[in-house]
């Protein structure tokens, strides 16, 4: 038999020691997991709010390049109601945002009936309200508190030439009796929103005042808006900054439109022009 000396084994203090730099190794794994989880979540925040604006101001550019567009033949009656783009500014951009109407044509076809095409008018129009998400830190069980920001819709009615009157999506009906379903009420595109701004500019670059209608003073710059320029300002659903942070947000052109709040969110701003290809065209 062996002697109980040559037989090896481990102390106390050496198992001690060895859970003593488990630990520690463990704390700076979790400290290291912490750290990246934290930048990876502040990275994919950054990175919806700008595919959601990106996708809401790209819809816009599709349809802004619409407006104005008719087929060569197209009959329908102009009135004040069917001008390519409408602005309507905000009166107050912290209760409100800018909206616009934007009107174009299109056919339907029908090889039943005589005429086969019947032309028609569409309005997409982009506002916004009020957001109706609940501020779960501002509110309590008596009273819902919203979180400070809109809600952009989006909204796409048809002409009646009988009534000369924008169609309600809802009673809109082909000529063979089916709905059309290429008309909607509003529908809301995105949240968290700080403003949307829209500027009518002319051919020299330089902003329609006020942006013009079938009747105010600019009214002859109609046909002649050559680009829109859009203004988006969204922020994170979360809190992105540790501590309160102040990131003055400067609008279009003036500093009228310019936002200041200081809190942990991040806001960013997209700013891009949209070129209206029909208008101006003989």
């Amino acid at each position: 038999m062996k002697s109980n000396k040559s037989i090896s084994g481990i102390t106390l203090i050496e198992i001690l020691i060895g859970i003593v730099i488990s630990m520690i190794m463990m704390g700076a794994m979790f400290t290291s997991y912490t750290v990246v989880n934290n930048s990876y979540s502040q990275v994919s925040d950054k990175a919806k709010i700008s595919q959601s604006a990106r996708n809401l101001v790209g819809m816009i550019i599709r349809d802004v390049r619409m407006a104005g567009f008719k087929y060569f033949n197209d009959n329908i009656k102009q009135t004040n109601e069917l001008i390519p783009i409408k602005i309507t500014k905000s009166s107050n951009f912290k209760s409100d945002c800018d909206k616009i109407e934007i009107v174009y044509g299109d056919v339907h076809f029908n090889k039943s009936k005589t005429p086969q095409y019947t032309y028609e008018r569409f309005k997409v129009t982009y506002f916004c309200k009020k957001s109706q998400i609940i501020d779960k830190a501002k509110s309590s069980s008596n009273k819902n508190v919203y979180i400070e920001a809109f809600a952009v819709y989006k909204k796409k009615e048809k002409w009646n030439e009988n009534t000369s009157q924008w169609q309600d999506p809802k009673k809109d009906k082909l000529p063979n009796g089916n709905n059309d379903e290429r008309t909607y009420g509003e529908e809301k595109v995105v949240d968290y929103v700080q403003d949307l701004v829209f500027h009518a500019i002319d051919e020299n670059g330089n902003q329609i005042k006020p942006p013009p209608t079938a009747t105010n003073a600019t009214k002859d710059f109609i046909f002649k808006i050559k680009t829109v320029d859009i203004a988006l300002t969204k922020r994170t659903r979360k809190e992105f900054y540790k501590k309160n942070v102040t990131k003055p947000i400067r609008s279009l052109i003036d500093g009228s439109r310019d936002i200041s709040k200081t809190d942990k969110y991040l806001r960013e701003s997209i700013i891009i022009s949209a070129n209206t290809r029909n208008l101006g065209l003989l």
